[in-house]
């Protein structure tokens, strides 16, 4: 099979790894790519929101399946506009993409068949943001309804800071289109788990659970990120607590869309909020995460590429996949300055030393190459992963790997895993 990937991120190296692997696919081809993953496949400078030049890159290339990594084309039809010209693809319709596209829609949704998750309001009007805000008091939280790049949410922890935030989405459209209505939540409390499934529309089946790190600084200090490294599996995530999310968050999201008549193929990454009163999503996402999938490919023993074909085209009742007992944990290596303004063009020496360690990968995110140097592109640069038989070993291989590295433009957090370490 001829495969393209859509996307140029950590997330798309991880895909790109493990579908290159397999022995379905016979060309991989990748839009736009980066400096890793051109070791695995084609690149080809075609940006990862234009779905227009996607379909024709797709009809060029004579592509048979497209897996699209992030949510933006998702969330743009692509899905739909490949399947119109006879492209099968990984990932949901427009649609069902709203799980995503619009928090609104999504709190709609759980609340319309029962899925636990926090209380919330939904507004238009800033006036009326602020009034319920001043009603409700604080901590509270305050969303953007559309995509906003991970950064459209705000957890307050003072009236006054929910209020900002609310001029901020609203009235100074820091985050544009997305911020002209937004969603008030109640403020959950607990740990956190990503938990992802793959669904095919009736079916669905569980993967491997993870834990991400997202604000910038140790200790889980300092503003929200894309997500500063992973680590899988996540402690807290024992059987019966995977069990209760299947059952009360997974399949009765599979169910309804199915019930609403938007049926929901691709992969459903739910973020949960481990609560006293039990799980309660979070959010939605409706593609695999980044970092999260760099850990969990690096456990899976199982050919990707048929899972992924199965939800699209249907099957995954009679599926399953094989995981490695060992744990896998990645560090994100990200520019000075990110998650606010960094520079880029800094040089990074020292990969091949770095990816040679015992146990350890390195997956690109934001880099290019040039004239045989390889270049910082963007915030998040470089995620380092390792493995080993529990999480600490994953973290010592990970961290002995980011010390091979050379390159003075770049940080990380120190402490990722510490969560299941300490435990």
């Amino acid at each position: 099979m001829n495969i393209l990937i859509v996307g140029g991120g950590g997330r798309e190296h991880a895909l790109a790894w493990a579908i290159a692997a397999s022995p379905l696919c016979d060309k991989l081809i990748c839009a736009p790519g980066n400096a890793g993953i051109a070791q695995e496949a084609e690149c080809v400078a075609v940006a990862a929101d234009d779905v227009d030049a996607l379909v024709r890159l797709a009809q060029d290339k004579k592509i048979d399946f497209v897996v699209v990594g992030p949510e933006a084309p998702l969330v743009g039809g692509l899905v739909d506009r490949l399947g119109a010209v006879g492209i099968r693809a990984f990932g949901p319709s427009a649609e069902a993409a709203r799980l995503e596209g619009s928090k609104g829609f999504m709190k709609d949704f759980c609340a319309r068949h029962g899925i636990p998750s926090a209380a919330y309001a939904r507004f238009a009007m800033p006036e009326n943001a602020k009034a319920y805000i001043r009603d409700r008091g604080a901590p509270i939280v305050v969303k953007a309804d559309g995509l906003a790049a991970g950064k459209g949410v705000t957890v307050a922890e003072t009236i006054e800071e929910a209020e900002a935030a609310v001029e901020a989405a609203m009235q100074a459209r820091a985050f544009g289109k997305a911020g002209a209505e937004i969603v008030i939540e109640e403020c959950l409390r607990g740990e956190e788990v990503s938990i992802f499934a793959l669904a095919d529309g009736e079916n669905h089946l569980l993967l491997a659970s993870a834990q991400d790190h997202k604000a910038v600084g140790e200790g889980d200090t300092g503003p929200n990120t894309g997500g500063m490294g992973a680590y899988s599996p996540a402690p807290i995530a024992t059987p019966a607590l995977e069990a209760r999310i299947e059952h009360e968050i997974i399949a009765p999201t599979v169910a309804g869309m199915a019930e609403d008549g938007v049926p929901y193929r691709g992969v459903l990454f739910a973020g949960i909020m481990v609560t006293d009163e039990g799980p309660k999503l979070l959010e939605f996402n409706v593609r695999f995460g980044d970092p999260e999938t760099q850990v969990l490919v690096m456990r899976l023993k199982s050919d990707l590429l048929p899972a992924l074909i199965a939800a699209s085209e249907g099957g995954l009742g009679h599926f399953d996949l094989r995981w490695h007992d060992n744990a896998a944990l990645v560090v994100v290596m990200a520019a000075k300055g990110y998650p606010g303004a960094y520079a880029k063009g800094s040089e990074i020496r020292g990969i091949e030393e770095a990816g040679g360690s015992e146990g350890a990968m390195i997956f690109h995110a934001g880099t290019k190459e040039e004239n045989g140097r390889l270049i910082a592109a963007g915030g998040r640069v470089l995620g380092v992963a390792g493995s080993g038989p529990s999480v600490a070993e994953a973290q010592v291989s990970a961290y002995r790997a980011v010390d091979a590295i050379d390159w003075d433009q770049g940080f990380c957090r120190r402490d990722i895993g510490w969560r299941a370490v300490k435990n």
